[in-house]
């Protein structure tokens, strides 16, 4: 029976998930939820989180750096 890389590198990111927390955030650049302006995001780590301004990496690597001149209403989820 032959291991393909492909199966051993599922089996990696499956015995990574057992130590790597995810969370779920949900921006809003204004107060009300659930309209056209809401972003959500998977979210591996955060960096920075104030007021104003967000920092944090996603699930797929990506660095993303959010700022709202009146400030962010955001939340954020465990997975």
């Amino acid at each position: 029976m032959a291991i393909t890389i492909a199966k051993i590198k599922d089996w990696w990111y499956w015995f990574l998930s057992w130590f790597i927390v995810y969370h779920e955030l949900t921006v809003s650049y204004n107060s009300q939820w659930g309209d056209a302006d809401d972003q959500t995001f998977i979210v591996r780590k955060f960096y920075k989180k104030q007021p104003n301004y967000i920092r944090f990496k996603t699930q797929d690597g990506d660095i993303v750096e959010l700022r709202g001149a009146e400030g962010l209403n955001y939340r954020i989820k465990q997975i």
